[in-house]
């Protein structure tokens, strides 16, 4: 933990997006509660929300495309052989949005992100669903560990003043909510209803099928178009019907 707290003062909001690549819940909490001081400047808390969500797609992307491209390989990584029977119960549960809740059960996301690339997801879909998976889990992990440091400061005082007391007190916070993160709310996770995630993943079907529909009508139009202005086209050789008119008397 301490060298990640290294890590972050030395290299910024950089170190935030390259640590959420691997594992980021240490790293947001405490790049949560570094934020409230406002270590990263000017909109400290919506840089660490950036950084933080794109650091977990990029890390996600790469898990998918691992599985994607080394399927049959990837099915023996004993990883996922060990996190495997989990997947498989929570994409039963939850169907294919399980990756949603996939970033709150230790031991099973990189395995998730697999999956999700051995069984050929269309990437765009795997996108919007880690889009919205890394986003909550941010807001989350980030949001505790910068709230939690402003009810410090609120007590003792200014950050500045505190020093090295507050900052101990911060990271005690964090261990207690990493602990209670990894060893009970992975198991309460498991068990939690599949209804709302089967909603969410109604609204991305929903949004599939109007950008397909959407899509279509632009291809027939530019198709159209395409057609009445090829000269080759003998529909775009048609005289005016004024003029088609004036010929049919004479």
């Amino acid at each position: 933990m301490e060298q990640l707290s290294q890590l972050i003062e030395q290299y910024g909001i950089y170190a935030v997006f390259a640590l959420c690549t691997v594992e980021g819940d240490i790293t947001l909490l405490i790049s949560g509660a570094m934020a409230h001081s406002g270590f990263f400047g000017h909109y400290s808390f919506l840089k660490v929300f950036l950084a933080g969500t794109f650091g977990g797609m990029v890390g996600d992307s790469v898990g998918y495309t691992i599985g994607r491209v080394f399927h049959e390989k990837a099915k023996h990584y004993r990883f996922y052989q060990m996190a495997q029977p989990r997947i498989e119960r929570l994409i039963d549960k939850f169907g294919g949005s399980a990756i949603v809740i996939s970033k709150y059960i230790y031991g099973i996301r990189v395995g998730m992100c697999l999956f999700y690339g051995i069984a050929k997801t269309p990437f765009w879909r795997f996108v919007m669903l880690d889009a919205i998976s890394c986003a909550t889990w941010v807001l989350i992990l980030a949001g505790t560990g910068y709230f939690f440091s402003g009810a410090i400061t609120g007590i003792l005082g200014n950050f500045k003043q505190v020093g090295i007391s507050l900052f101990f007190i911060v990271l005690v916070g964090i261990i207690i909510f990493y602990v209670v993160e990894r060893y009970w709310l992975s198991e309460k996770v498991e068990e939690v209803a599949p209804e709302t995630i089967h909603k969410i993943e109604e609204k991305l079907h929903d949004i599939e099928d109007a950008a397909q529909g959407r899509l279509a009508d632009l291809g027939e139009r530019l198709h159209l178009k395409s057609t009445k202005s090829d000269p080759d086209d003998p529909v775009s050789e048609a005289p005016p019907k004024g003029k088609a008119a004036n010929t049919s008397n004479d």
